[in-house]
């Protein structure tokens, strides 16, 4: 059975590739930050979960620990934690602000990873999925017809564009695993006051998609549920 591990999985977009993956057969662990919303999550889910911040060492060391002692391995890694941070005129940004985001979003990642890396490369099949943006894409942003363009997001767009730019380097560099990133599109969540025009279910297919590839599947690419995305 394949086990995967999905962070920021209490919600949202993490909660519905819990739902979806684990109807498709896999032994599903969503991370949770808050013990209570994880519990609670992966008891409506039928899933098992970890606690784990993607912001502190200890915490994800210990989830990767709990791992390993309570499922024996790991197949898929779905970094899905992040936060939107202050989508505001440029003049109300500063320094802490760009650096708690970069923190969580980016930053985050690099340390899930590498936690977990040692039992992914356990898996005949290992996979790493990276929840990224349109937003974090010079391409989309750069295109005056996209929603994208217009919002100021500073934070959070040099967040995601640092993601695209580390997993690239992932691939590149750890070709026996594959590492895709993925922009789940413009979707009805929290992060946007459920303003999106997708459903979580349509938010979630590449996601879905790029965790369900085998060993054989590509690794270094950047998509969203319509195909290929310009970086």
């Amino acid at each position: 059975m394949t086990t995967t591990l999905i962070t920021g999985g209490n919600k949202s977009l993490g909660y519905e590739t819990a739902r979806r993956l684990h109807e498709a057969g896999h032994r599903v662990i969503i991370g949770a930050r808050d013990a209570g919303r994880g519990a609670e999550a992966a008891g409506r889910l039928g899933v098992a979960w970890v606690r784990l911040d993607v912001t502190s060492d200890s915490s994800v060391a210990s989830a990767a620990a709990e791992v390993r002692e309570r499922f024996g391995g790991l197949d898929v890694l779905v970094n899905n934690a992040g936060i939107s941070g202050a989508i505001t005129a440029m003049e109300h940004f500063d320094g802490p602000e760009v650096l708690r985001v970069l923190d969580t979003n980016t930053v985050g990642i690099v340390r899930t990873t590498h936690a977990f890396l040692p039992l992914l490369r356990e898996s005949p099949e290992p996979v790493i999925v990276n929840v990224t943006s349109g937003l974090g894409s010079f391409a989309v942003r750069s295109d005056e017809t996209r929603t994208e363009y217009g919002v100021p997001s500073l934070g959070y767009s040099a967040s995601k564009a640092a993601v695209n730019m580390l997993t690239k380097i992932y691939a590149q560099f750890l070709p026996d695993v594959r590492i895709n990133v993925v922009d789940p599109g413009y979707t009805a969540t929290d992060f946007n006051g459920h303003a999106g025009p997708q459903t979580v279910t349509e938010g979630t297919d590449r996601i879905v998609r790029m965790a369900t590839i085998g060993k054989d599947g590509p690794t270094g690419t950047f998509s969203d549920r319509h195909g290929p995305l310009e970086w």
